[in-house]
Order: C-alpha cells, then sequence, then structure tokens
C-alpha cells in the first residue's frame, strides 16, 4: 500500500501539484488507488523522466515521515503510455476515472464519491485543485453542460478497444493509429536508438515473432535457437540474439525467456543479455547488425 489514509493521499496531490509548477506540466486527470495511481498527463518540455523522479522521489520521503519508516516505496520503473490526444485522450480520462468502480469488488457504489480522484471534479461535485487541466476534456466533448456531458460520457462504460488495450498482460507504450506510430518512429524520436524507439512504439511482439524473424535472418530453423546444448555456446549468436530481444522488445519476464529456450536459470539469460549489451556498446558493426533486426522485427509485429 502507498496510500492508508487521507493524509497520505493529500500529501501525494500536494507532490504532484508542485511537479506541474516545478516542471510545466499539464495534468489533465489522476486517480489514486490503494497501492498504485494513475495519471494523464502533458509534458511540453517533454521531461517526464524528471517529473516521474520527482513524483516518486518526494512523495516516498514524504510518506517515510508519515510512515516512520525507511526505504524504497515504488517498486521498478514506472509504466509510461504515449497518447494521441486527438483520437484516445477522452477514452483514456474515462478508464482511469472509471477505475474504482471497474473492479471484482468496486470501490464506491457511486463514482462521484471517489473524491481520491478527479472524476468529482469533472462532473461538479468538488472543487477542482488549481493545477488540474481540464479545459482539454470539455473542450473534446464540446457538451453545453460540461459536467453533465463528461458525466454521460464516462457513465457509458469504457469502449472496446481502451478494454482490450488494458486487457494485454504486456501493455503497449503508445495508443495511436498508424500513422501516428509511424510518426513518433521517424519524426519524434530520430535521435534514439532502435531499441528505444521500439519499447514506446510497438504494441505487440511476441516471442515468437522474435525467434521466427532471428531465425530467418541467419538462415537456421527455431529449433536451432529455442534447444539448449550442453557446452559452449559462444557461436550461437542467433540464440544469444533472440534471448536478448525479448527480454529488450517482448518485456518477457527472465522466467519465461528460459523456460522458452530450455534453460534451468534465469541467472543464464542475464549473463547472455549482459553479453549482448555489452558487445553493442564496443562494436558499432554488431549495433548497425541489432538495429537492423530490431527494424524487421516491428515490421513483421505491426
Amino acid at each position: 500500500m502507498i496510500f492508508h489514509e487521507d493524509v497520505y493521499y493529500q500529501t501525494f496531490l500536494d507532490t504532484l501539484g508542485e511537479a506541474c509548477l516545478r516542471f510545466e506540466c499539464l495534468v489533465h486527470a489522476y486517480c489514486l488507488m490503494g497501492n498504485h495511481y494513475h495519471i494523464l498527463i502533458e509534458t511540453p518540455k517533454a521531461n517526464l523522466s524528471r517529473i516521474m523522479r520527482h513524483i516518486n522521489g518526494v512523495y516516498t520521503q514524504r510518506y517515510n515521515r508519515l510512515k516512520k519508516s525507511d526505504g524504497p516505496l515504488f517498486r521498478g520503473r514506472f509504466k509510461a503510455i504515449l497518447v494521441d490526444h486527438n483520437g484516445y485522450l477522452l477514452q483514456l480520462s474515462r478508464y482511469i476515472h472509471r477505475n474504482p468502480i471497474d473492479m471484482k469488488s468496486p470501490l464506491v457504489t457511486q463514482l462521484p464519491d471517489y473524491y481520491r480522484s478527479s472524476y468529482p471534479s469533472y462532473v461538479g461535485k468538488a472543487q477542482p485543485v488549481e493545477w488540474l487541466a481540464q479545459d482539454l476534456t470539455f473542450g473534446m466533448l464540446g457538451h453545453e453542460d460540461k459536467h453533465k456531458g463528461y458525466a454521460n460520457y464516462v457513465m457509458a462504460g469504457v469502449d472496446e478497444e481502451t478494454a482490450q488495450f488494458y486487457s494485454k498482460g504486456n501493455m503497449a507504450e503508445i495508443i495511436g493509429d498508424k500513422g501516428f506510430r509511424e510518426w513518433v518512429y521517424e519524426e519524434l524520436l530520430p535521435e534514439l536508438a532502435a531499441e528505444q524507439k521500439s519499447r514506446v512504439i510497438q504494441p505487440d511482439v511476441t516471442m515468437g515473432q522474435v525467434i521466427s524473424v532471428v531465425a530467418n535472418y541467419f538462415a537456421v530453423t527455431e529449433v536451432d535457437i529455442t534447444k539448449r546444448v550442453k557446452g559452449p555456446q559462444k557461436e550461437n549468436e542467433a540464440r544469444k540474439l533472440a534471448m536478448y530481444f525479448c527480454q529488450e522488445l517482448v518485456a518477457a519476464k527472465l522466467t519465461d525467456i528460459a523456460a522458452q529456450f530450455h534453460l534451468s536459470h534465469v541467472g543464464s539469460v542475464s549473463f547472455i543479455t549482459h553479453q549482448i549489451r555489452k558487445r553493442e556498446r564496443e562494436n558499432s558493426q554488431f549495433r548497425t547488425r541489432v538495429e537492423g533486426l530490431i527494424r524487421s522485427i516491428v515490421k513483421q509485429a505491426t
């Protein structure tokens, strides 16, 4: 749990408001749950990592003071999803606000009663915090009675596309149509390496697709890549790269990668992927080959 009672929720909102002022970002919606939170945030200065480091770091310090505890509070890196606001901001706002009732055990009966989100402010049941940016959302709905219009929109339920998107175990890092994804890849992120681009743009890469592309590239069979052969495996570059891509592009768990490649210990996966990263840093020709393979995998998956 990261929120235990009202003072914790308010402390987090104070921290979020400070981040808006300091980093010049806009929060369009938020929903604080017991052990996690959702925010719909716009970052004109492209400084999301700094913002999140500030929010999570400062709140952790304040949480530890309140709880009289010590140590980290958040596990792993935050999950960020890039959104094409023209077509998906409203849907995402609705999804975020419906979290308290779209659960196996709803937290409230009436959504406006969940005052730990920005929803009561959107439907006129509470005064919005001064840093909450609502104009864009209201403007996109274009309803004469903005509060009633938003309430009707949210209570209509999450649309099928958004529901399917969030039902995926490994959520995509981008929501938008094909044109938007291509724009992000080619124009918004031109300075990033292929691995970094793929983490943003690729929604549905599977381990099977990775193995298939790598097998075709090296002119070997998929079994040659996945089977375990006792003894030194230095020559089996295809197998090592496939493991690396499964971790980097699929974000597969080490245990799943080990099972897919018939390894008895996850440490073997970590060792191999570390070798690939080191070789990339030291060998520009190898790095170019890796990026070419990534482009092939992304192309097949999309």
